[in-house]
C-alpha cells in the first residue's frame, strides 16, 4: 500500500468467481465498481478483491489468517458458498468454515458483511432450503450484516448472465453493486 495511504482503512473482499470478475473485463466487476462508488461517496477506504474463482469456504478458511495478518482490514466482505452446494458440500462444512472466516475477521477487529447466496433445486429442496437459510441463520448468530441474495433482481433475467448461466454480465455488476451496497454504505464512515 502506498505511504500516503497508510491511514486509510481497507475493505477486504473475500469471495469466488461472483466477486473476482469471471468472464468480464478486469475492472468491470462489482467490486472495481465499489471503488468508484466508495471515492464518489466520499468514502476513504482502500479496496482489496482477494476473491478468487472457484474458491469454496474452504479454500477461503486456508487463505484468510494470512491475509488479515497482511492488511488488518476494517472491513471484511465474504461472499463464499456458492461453489460448496455446486460441489454438495455437506451443509455443516459450510457453516462451520462460514463460522470460521466470521470469528477469524471479528478477532482481527474488522465487522462483517456476509453475503448470501442461492442455488437451483439440483440437489433436492431440502439442501436448497437449508443452503438459503444458512446465511441469515448465521447472521443473526455472529451479530453481522446480511446481504440476503448477492443476485437479488437478476434470475429472472436471463440476458443479464453469461453463456453457462450462472455468471452475470457487465451489465449486471451494478445491480450486484447496489445489492451489496444497501447494506455496506451504513457500515462505513465518511469523510
Amino acid at each position: 500500500m502506498p505511504a500516503a495511504n497508510a491511514n486509510r482503512p481497507t475493505i477486504l473482499v473475500l469471495g469466488d468467481s461472483l466477486s473476482a470478475e469471471y468472464g468480464l473485463t478486469r475492472g468491470a466487476g462489482w467490486v472495481a465498481l465499489l471503488v468508484s462508488r466508495l471515492s464518489h461517496d466520499g468514502a476513504n477506504y482502500d479496496v482489496v478483491n482477494a476473491s478468487i474463482s472457484g474458491d469454496t469456504t474452504s479454500d477461503g478458511r486456508s487463505r484468510l489468517p494470512a491475509v488479515l495478518a497482511r492488511l488488518h482490514p476494517a472491513l471484511v466482505v465474504i461472499e463464499l458458498g456458492a461453489n460448496d452446494a455446486l460441489r454438495g458440500i455437506p451443509l455443516s462444512v459450510t457453516v462451520d468454515n462460514l463460522r470460521f472466516l466470521i470469528d477469524q475477521s471479528q478477532q482481527h477487529g474488522a465487522q462483517v458483511l456476509l453475503i448470501g447466496m442461492q442455488i437451483p433445486p439440483n440437489y433436492g429442496t431440502d439442501y436448497t432450503q437449508k443452503f438459503r437459510l444458512l446465511y441469515p441463520q448465521l447472521a443473526q448468530e455472529k451479530h453481522v450484516a446480511l446481504v440476503p441474495f448477492l443476485l437479488d433482481g437478476l434470475m429472472t433475467q436471463p440476458q443479464l448472465f453469461q453463456a453457462d448461466q450462472l455468471h452475470p454480465t457487465e451489465a449486471a455488476q451494478g445491480r450486484l453493486l447496489d445489492n451489496v451496497y444497501r447494506v455496506l454504505k451504513p457500515m462505513l464512515k465518511f469523510k
